[in-house]
């Protein structure tokens, strides 16, 4: 598995408060930090989605001006309408974790040719800079452009509706690539490379922006493309663009998980058979930043748990959770924020940086990943439509479970917490593990927004540093105990 495999995306509008300018932003910092030291290697970071398509380039500013549309109480927090930036925009990246990965896009949706190449001219000279290197911060991929196949769509780029198709974007896309390759020294020899795709809602193999319809466009025909060695998808599980909130249960449901994540199969498959990776390059519950009671909650962090593991299981090395500042679905709010990301009203205190409940999801994934660099994860198969399952082996050696049970309990239910009995068996001969450490994600309803623990601990500090006793149980391994609805639990074998 890839130690990276949560990883997140972030809005290209506001990166500099996320990471910083003069000085890093400690708390996001400490965020990444805290799932580095559980894997070994820090979350992979794209900086670009909707607000890549507005950027242009100044080098006369410093780091950023935007300008942003007026909030409303659907969306508290709004992508700027435009951003200009200079070149210590990018430099800034020296304040990630060391041994960060970075996915940078450039504007293709405004059809500005030049602004693109001052970008790419500009992210490399800041990743050749000695802050960047000595910081230990790699550029992977430039990024041409955000979801291109809404660029017909109004705000979404200046495409005409009547003549936008595959073919039309693989031309301009080469004509971009070329002149960017350039700019960003990008070869066949370079570590560098571009990100193919990154197609949205109709990205998937119903439509022709899809990988299937970028290898028959002949793409990979060019020099330009030869140089994408991976393909990107987005994809969200809802859309809260009209500002219906969808209802939680709906999100944790097992089978809709993995008829969200299936319906990508064929594009993953055409993707391997080109010698590509496959990633998921920006997702999380319900586009449009998020539902309100939906994506903030604790139920959210169960539905990212199993998303992401089963996402492991059909192919896709990595997902980029997308996060904007304000956003409701963030695994991280790394700024205090004046007004409330739910519908908009004025927050009296402010509210300080935090992580939200999706976090945990990402520390039980990095804890259940380990340290070990050559972990592999298998789903179970559990007979119960609310239970799933995934064992982790190092080598042919059991290490790690995890158990999910995705049943909400809500605020509003009446009478004792259903929870289902577990017993966990070994069969087959050789030698087996007898006793085990069982470890819980304590949730007090699916719709509560915080105070989770992880095994007694809290990551809902002032840091983002995890604090509290540890506290596991240990069991034979042949002992039953129960699962309530709304929990998870890892289970490590000795």
């Amino acid at each position: 598995m890839n130690p990276s495999l949560v990883s997140f995306s972030i809005e290209q509008d506001r990166w500099t408060d996320w990471v910083g300018t003069t000085s890093s932003n400690t708390f996001f910092f400490n965020t990444l930090d805290n799932l580095r030291r559980l894997t070994g290697q820090p979350p992979g970071i794209r900086i670009g989605a909707n607000s890549e398509d507005h950027t242009n380039f100044n080098p006369n500013v410093q780091f950023s001006q935007a300008i942003f549309p007026a909030f409303t109480a659907q969306t508290p927090y709004p992508e700027a309408s435009s951003i200009v930036v200079g070149n210590q925009y990018y430099q800034i990246a020296s304040h990630l974790p060391p041994g960060t990965h970075v996915t940078w896009g450039v504007n293709f949706g405004q059809n500005n040719l030049t602004a693109a190449f001052l970008e790419a001219q500009s992210i490399k000279n800041a990743f050749a800079s000695s802050a960047v290197k000595n910081a230990g911060i790699t550029l992977d991929f430039i990024e041409i452009g955000n979801e291109a196949d809404l660029y017909a769509h109004a705000n979404n780029g200046a495409r005409n509706p009547s003549t936008w198709s595959i073919s039309e974007y693989t031309k301009e896309w080469t004509n971009f690539a070329k002149n960017v390759s350039v700019a960003a020294g990008i070869t066949s020899s370079s570590h560098v490379k571009f990100l193919g795709g990154s197609f949205g809602f109709s990205g998937h193999s119903s439509s022709s922006f899809s990988p299937q319809g970028m290898f028959a466009s002949g793409i990979l025909n060019s020099p330009q493309g030869q140089l994408i060695t991976t393909i990107s998808q987005h994809h969200y599980s809802g859309s809260f663009c009209t500002g219906s909130n969808g209802l939680l249960q709906d999100l944790m449901t097992k089978a809709t998980i993995r008829s969200n994540l299936t319906q990508f199969s064929s594009d993953i498959a055409a993707t391997h058979a080109q010698g590509l990776g496959y990633i998921l390059g920006e997702t999380n519950s319900y586009s449009c930043h998020g539902a309100p009671g939906v994506s903030n909650t604790a139920g959210a962090g169960l539905w990212t748990l199993d998303y992401l593991l089963f996402a492991s299981q059909i192919g896709i090395s990595q997902l980029f959770f997308h996060e904007g500042i304000g956003f409701k679905y963030n695994l991280i709010q790394p700024l205090t924020l004046n007004h409330s990301t739910l519908d908009g009203h004025t927050l009296n205190p402010p509210l300080a940086p935090h992580v939200q409940p999706q976090y945990y999801a990402a520390v039980i994934a990095g804890e259940a990943i380990g340290t070990s660099g050559s972990t592999r994860a298998v789903e179970l198969s559990i007979g119960d439509a609310r239970v799933t399952g995934y064992a982790f082996y190092e080598g042919n050696t059991l290490k790690r479970v995890v158990l999910v049970n995705l049943r909400a309990f809500l605020t509003t239910d009446t009478g004792g917490r259903p929870f289902k009995t577990i017993t966990i068996g070994f069969t087959g001969s050789g030698s087996k593990p007898t006793t085990m450490t069982l470890k819980r994600l304590a949730i007090g309803h699916a719709d509560d927004g915080h105070g989770l623990t992880w095994g007694g601990q809290s990551y809902e500090t002032g840091d983002a540093r995890p604090t509290g006793a540890i506290s596991v149980q240990t069991l034979s391994v042949n002992t039953s105990f129960q699962l309530s609805s709304t929990e998870a639990v890892m289970l490590s074998f000795n």
